[in-house]
């Protein structure tokens, strides 16, 4: 499967009849999966249909789903305003026995404005079926349209993804093999420590060893290094699963960020330190463009 991004557009437009449709789709990052409609009067209808189908292609992502109606040019249906030609007559009724004038004819009548209106024809259930199934139609290719941007930009964050935790590894291999964590600088500076200390003679010399290998335990960044190295091995299976983990791959970025932070309070050599700093800006940048993917 491949990854997807959260956001993107797309638009398919076509006819059902005398209707000209227009879908929009617009989507953006989100925690899941809010889909937002903008129907004609009219097409309430549809609604179930195109959350169903929007469901059925997408886990994550604020989609503003717009269908937009216009009619095509069409000589309509002549029909007489009944109630219209009903008022004019009675006005010939009234004014014929106060003005002598020859009878109105029935084409100056339907010249008269508002006796002769162009309606559309009532839609059938028919008719009503087959745009029904052609608007249905038209939002499938605007889905697909989105769904293809959408695993466009997913594989462009697929491969900044992989070059972040590729510099991750880089930079736990730099800190792993740092002088600084090598057995015999570690007891170097332990045992420099504890000299300066022993000159005190009111310390317990037996607790001062105790603390000491305390310290020692609590400075080693083993635990943390090996725990990085599992969890880049994780980040790039997910990478190659694709489909929706992004929430998985944004909980991982967390683990990377508490292990990048313990490191950094536990180091005990500045050239480490520099090292954690660089780390938690790259695993920074990791997280930001994991909030894109579904």
């Amino acid at each position: 499967m491949t990854l997807q991004s959260m956001t993107g557009f797309a638009r398919s437009e076509g006819t059902a009849g005398s209707v000209r449709w227009v879908w929009e789709i617009r989507s953006v990052n989100g925690k899941g999966l809010d889909t937002r409609l903008r129907l004609p009067n009219g097409c309430e209808r549809l609604e179930p249909a195109v959350r169903s189908a929007a469901a059925a292609r997408f886990a994550r992502g604020n989609m503003q789903l717009s269908l937009g109606l216009g009619g095509l040019q069409s000589a309509g249906v002549p029909v007489i305003n009944e109630e219209a030609l009903a008022v004019v007559l009675k006005l010939v009724d009234t004014l014929k026995s106060r003005i002598e004038a020859a009878p109105p004819t029935l084409d100056g009548l339907l010249n008269i404005r508002g006796i002769v209106e162009l309606r559309e024809p009532e839609e059938t259930d028919e008719q009503r079926a087959a745009f029904d199934t052609a608007v249905l139609e038209g939002l499938q290719q605007a889905l697909d349209g989105l769904a293809e941007m959408r695993a466009a930009e997913g594989e462009a964050l697929k491969t900044v993804l992989e070059g972040h935790l590729a510099t991750i590894e880089t930079i736990t291999q730099t800190i792993d093999q740092d002088p600084s964590r090598q057995p015999e600088t570690i007891r170097e500076r332990l045992a420099t420590q504890v000299a300066l200390l022993t000159d005190n003679p009111t310390l317990d010399m037996d607790r001062l060893h105790m603390e000491a290998v305390l310290l020692a335990a609590k400075a080693d960044l083993r635990e943390e290094l090996d725990r990085l190295h599992a969890h880049v091995a994780q980040g790039r299976a997910l990478l190659a699963k694709g489909g929706a983990v992004g929430r998985r791959l944004d909980f991982l970025a967390q683990e990377f960020n508490r292990e990048t932070n313990t490191i950094c309070s536990k180091s005990n050599a500045a050239s480490v330190t520099a090292k954690g700093m660089e780390l938690k800006v790259i695993v920074d940048q990791f997280r930001e463009q994991v909030q894109n993917l579904e």
